[in-house]
């Protein structure tokens, strides 16, 4: 059965195709401003529930839990259809929002965000998945720009919404203000998105499944929990992940139908992609992270400072995913990649020889540089999976790329954390905590001159360090973005198509 059996008659999904896409845009943004609303709301729903030991998996439950289901949902989208999928997972995301905003205390509200992430994990993948399915492959370039536009504005207008809400309303409005916005893209799909999946016999790859969430689960922990821990409960955790990914990999090997096609990783397109995807999304979190307590620690400057600075990465990240999408129709994926990859070690190479006496300005260019660059690489990630495959393999494809960013967020706000950490043992034992005395207006102004200029120059020779790891990820970056066949591009690939 061909791709356009598959999705519909041509010539209606043309028709409807800036419906439906208004639809994916739509759900995108309720996940995606969905992890940004909370930064500001937090506090005040904490302060409202108590238990402030549960503070930090409020966050990490709902990252946990998406993470472990993005692989899943993407292949039950092409065992499935798309709208099945799209409608269990927004389903998921609206009972967990709505019973988010009735939690009575902090525990709940964890396992309610728990249950709204293992929604998640099914709608941008597949929002994503279904804009490759309608698009051809020159048209894809234009319309991901789009999509990637909806990440900046969450990330511009989610902390204000946040903080909005929690001083004019009642918080659980944080969680309510999704339960429209879910309907009308659900329904809106239902309408226009005309799929008519292919009837056969399925296996679903449960064992396979359960193995997968383990293992990320294990992960997720460990980069977590691992400056946490001692070393004993954490050589057991990472020796119960080496084996679950032993297990998966042998079981992936045997099973009819994988719930993670091992012939994708035989593709070379798909390989560099995703191993770009990672790297880039461990890099990032050097970036939205760590620089926000470099302007606020080392310069002293506010946070509205520091919010201003991540909001102009934010916006010129949609304007590199913007040029990508309209260069890349004429362009090759190993071009736009390596001028996104140059972008990122311009502006890691800004941050390395940032100092607290150059400012929020220079601070603005290495981040301009950086949110340029992402948009450029991310973009072309993305397009370059969704057409390097078929329908029946692009869930499962679009999905590997969308876990491995989130993964290399989540890995790399520990490991950007320990080295910041080593960074300053290595110099003082007794700089150890420097970050929060600088970070607390009132401890920061407690110190005498002397002591404070020493923590300051302590901290920003760590954060130094972090910023060489920046350097060398955007590095590996490059270097992934040379691995593409040379003359490769959507255009060519449309016309072998």
């Amino acid at each position: 059965m061909s791709e356009a059996e598959l999705i519909g008659p041509p010539t209606t999904v043309r028709v409807r195709r800036p419906l439906i896409l208004a639809a994916c845009m739509a759900a995108s943004f309720m996940a995606a401003v969905e992890a940004t609303i909370m930064a500001t709301a937090m506090p005040s729903i904490a302060a409202d529930l108590g238990g402030f030991g549960l503070y930090a998996w409020a966050f990490s439950a709902y990252m946990l839990a998406q993470a472990a289901t993005i692989p899943i949902y993407g292949r039950l989208a092409d065992i499935y259809g798309r709208r099945r999928v799209f409608y269990a997972g927004a389903g998921l995301f609206l009972l967990g929002s709505t019973l988010c905003g009735f939690s009575h205390t902090m525990l709940q509200l964890v396992a309610f965000r728990a249950l709204q992430g293992l929604g998640a994990g099914g709608v941008q993948p597949i929002a994503n998945t279904i804009v490759g399915d309608i698009y051809s492959p020159v048209e894809r370039a234009r319309v991901q720009g789009m999509l990637s536009g909806v990440f900046g504005v969450s990330a511009i207008l989610g902390p204000s919404l946040g903080a909005f809400i929690v001083q004019y309303g009642d918080w659980p409005l944080v969680f309510w203000i999704n339960l429209p916005i879910g309907i009308a893209a659900i329904v809106m799909i239902a309408l226009f998105l005309p799929e008519h999946a292919s009837v056969r016999r399925r296996q679903v790859d449960y064992l396979g499944s359960g193995l997968l969430i383990i293992a990320v689960t294990l992960l997720m922990f460990l980069a977590m929990q691992a400056g946490t821990l001692a070393a004993g409960p954490l050589l057991g955790l990472l020796a119960a992940f080496i084996l679950a990914c032993v297990m998966l990999a042998l079981h992936e090997r045997t099973t009819a139908e994988p719930m993670l096609p091992l012939e994708l990783w035989r593709n070379r397109v798909i390989v560099s992609s995703n191993v770009g995807s990672l790297t880039t999304g461990i890099l990032m979190m050097g970036v939205t992270a760590y620089l926000p307590t470099y302007i606020q620690g080392e310069m002293g400057r506010g946070p509205d400072t520091a919010a201003i600075i991540l909001a102009l990465m934010s916006v010129v990240w949609v304007l590199g995913s913007t040029l990508a999408g309209l260069y890349l129709p004429r362009a090759t994926y190993r071009r736009i990649a390596a001028l996104g990859a140059f972008l990122l070690i311009a502006g890691a190479a800004v941050l390395i020889s940032l100092t607290p006496a150059r400012g929020p300005g220079w601070a603005g260019v290495g981040a301009v540089l950086i949110g340029l660059g992402m948009g450029f690489c991310n973009t072309t990630f993305m397009i370059s999976v969704q057409t390097s495959v078929g329908w029946q393999q692009r869930g499962a494809a679009t999905s590997s790329t969308m876990f491995l960013r989130f993964l290399g967020q989540s890995l790399g706000a520990a490991l950007f954390a320990a080295v910041i950490n080593a960074s300053l043992l290595s110099r003082s034992p007794a700089a150890a905590g420097a970050l929060d005395q600088l970070m607390d207006a009132h401890r920061r102004a407690s110190q005498a001159a002397g002591d404070l200029v020493a923590l300051i120059a302590a901290t920003a020779d760590a954060m130094r360090d972090a910023y060489l790891l920046t350097g060398m990820l955007a590095i590996i970056a490059l270097l992934v973005a040379i691995t593409y066949p040379a003359r490769l591009g959507p255009a060519s690939q449309q016309r072998q198509q």
